[in-house]
């Protein structure tokens, strides 16, 4: 090895939310990890706005939420208004709750996010942001990588055993690999405005205009923070929707303008692509550097979290020596399909949302209407049973693919609030740690057996006990709720394994513990 390289575990390329999040979801498993970012310092800019309850869990298996909370802002109610500006439908955001620990929208500023999240870096000796770096080439062999990046003028190496591209859109990695994006690129172009007012003068929330004379999106962020979008009509120039007199005409009907402070204003041209390949050798693709989602769901962001989640413990297994490097082939297989789930899922709902024949428009609007009078439709459309939920269907998981929508292997495990001994309440992942958990139901003899196999696999145990039930003890949680225990009776199971990013690995009754052992590698004890 040349002395002029330095080595690390895992290099990061791009500094951004989504590589420093991967950064620090590896920090917490003792990898060594270096990040490049190619800006020498923070760009300040508020390009992503919101994100959902998924990301919340995300931050909070990092050991982030208690430091980014303060700076969001929770989403309670959206209102959507149609031709001529006539309301459709209002969804009460603060009636939603999917079950996974915290309210389905939140808002936040990204130079805030970001601060905070390269902040949590400070964590770990052995991970570093290094600032001001272009990557310039890079050379895989059958053990590592070999990174050749630039700074201040002088060329560096440093050597991985893998490297992960969160690099953004137009991700240099992607390019130096040649993997091509599939999908539809660069569509219609929209503008984003994004400025501070005086909590007084705010909108009360969010506003998702429908009308086809100027689709658009008005949200109330943190801080005082504000974004509008809109669609551009033909013939609009980018020079002339820039200018501070067109911004003030396209805010003016949602906010005084003379009361707004105006940040930024750019133009966009949104994207439906997923790279062909998420692998190429041991370098990984992350974040938007994978796919580029439709901004109508607000999905962007979230899904390069939840690569994140997905990825960074499986690094950490395989360096770890606990796991064979196949299980690194499982990360395109269960996150490109939800994915692509999502893409559809989004793109269809912009085409509903963004419609640009005034007829049409009229007719959804109608229809629209008409349904929140039918309690299935409200309930589809308010519990935003449109968004796909997160799910594995196919990966590492107790019998490698799903038995059916209901089966626990590959659901998300819900995170109802529980109580310690001591009588504090807190969210169930507090209790489950940042790796592994292996989860029993209080009163089985499941119990005895669960501690065993956590043992085994390095994992923390957690007996679920009913409320009122005695015998609450430093590894038990009582289930005031109820939740968790009607969860273990759905499933006919007395013990289940949680994987680092709480997707469910297998829930079985205690006649198929052997079942399971074998799945997870473990002899028996």
């Amino acid at each position: 090895m040349s002395a002029d390289i330095e080595e690390v575990d895992v290099v990061i390329a791009g500094g951004g939310p989504v590589g420093v999040l991967t950064a620090n979801l590896l920090g917490l498993q003792g990898v060594r990890v270096l990040v490049l970012e190619r800006e020498a310092a923070p760009h300040g800019q508020p390009r992503a706005f919101s994100c959902d309850d998924e990301a919340l869990r995300i931050y909070q298996a990092a050991g982030l939420l208690d430091a980014l909370k303060p700076d969001l802002r929770q989403g309670r109610h959206v209102t959507f208004t149609g031709v001529g500006g006539q309301p459709i439908a209002q969804v009460q955001l603060g009636q939603v709750d999917f079950g996974y620990g915290h309210a389905p929208i939140w808002f936040f500023h990204q130079p805030l996010l970001e601060k905070a999240l390269r902040e949590g870096l400070s964590r770990f000796p052995a991970a570093e942001l290094r600032t001001g770096t272009e990557v310039e080439s890079l050379e895989q062999d059958g053990a590592g990588v070999t990174v050749r990046y630039r700074t201040a003028g002088v060329r560096h190496g440093v050597r991985a055993r893998y490297l992960v591209a969160c690099d953004g859109g137009r991700s240099t990695v992607r390019a130096l690999l040649g993997i091509p994006m599939e999908g539809r690129d660069g569509q219609e172009p929209w503008i984003a405005i994004s400025g501070t007012v005086a909590e007084e003068d705010a909108p009360v929330e969010c506003h998702v205009v429908c009308d086809p004379v100027r689709p658009g999106f008005v949200g109330r962020g943190p801080v005082g923070r504000l974004r509008w979008e809109f669609r551009l009509r033909l013939g609009e120039t980018g020079e002339e929707m820039t200018q501070p007199g067109t911004i003030r005409r396209l805010i003016g009907p949602y906010v005084n303008p003379d009361r707004v402070t105006v940040e930024r204003a750019q133009l966009y041209s949104f994207h439906s692509v997923v790279a062909q390949r998420w692998r190429v050798g041991r370098t990984f693709l992350a974040g938007d550097a994978a796919h580029l989602l439709p901004p109508f769901m607000g999905q962007g962001l979230v899904s390069g979290l939840r690569d994140a989640a997905n990825l960074a413990w499986k690094l950490a297994w395989v360096l770890q020596g606990r796991a064979p490097e196949a299980l690194l082939d499982t990360y395109a297989v269960e996150r490109r399909p939800h994915v692509r789930a999502l893409l559809e899922a989004t793109a269809r709902l912009g085409s509903v949302f963004t419609a640009r024949s005034t007829p049409m428009a009229w007719v959804r609007d109608t229809v629209l209407r008409g349904l929140q009078a039918v309690p299935a439709a409200r309930r589809f459309v308010e519990g935003f049973r449109f968004k796909p939920a997160p799910a594995i269907e196919e990966g590492w998981m107790l019998g490698g693919r799903r038995s059916g929508r209901k089966a626990a292997e590959g659901s998300y495990l819900p995170q109802p609030r529980v109580r310690r001994a001591s009588g504090e309440e807190h969210l169930l992942d507090d209790s489950l740690g940042s790796g592994f958990a292996v989860l029993s139901r209080g009163g089985s003899p499941g119990t005895e057996v669960a501690r065993e196999l956590a043992e085994s696999l390095g994992a923390r145990a957690v007996t679920v006990r009913s409320a009122g039930v005695p015998g609450l003890g430093d590894d038990s949680v009582e289930d005031h709720t109820g939740r968790l225990s009607e969860w273990f009776r759905e499933h006919g199971a007395d013990v289940a394994v949680v994987r680092p990013d709480r997707f469910v690995f297998g829930a079985v009754p205690l006649a198929r513990m052997p079942e399971l052992r074998a799945a997870l590698g473990v002899e028996e004890a």
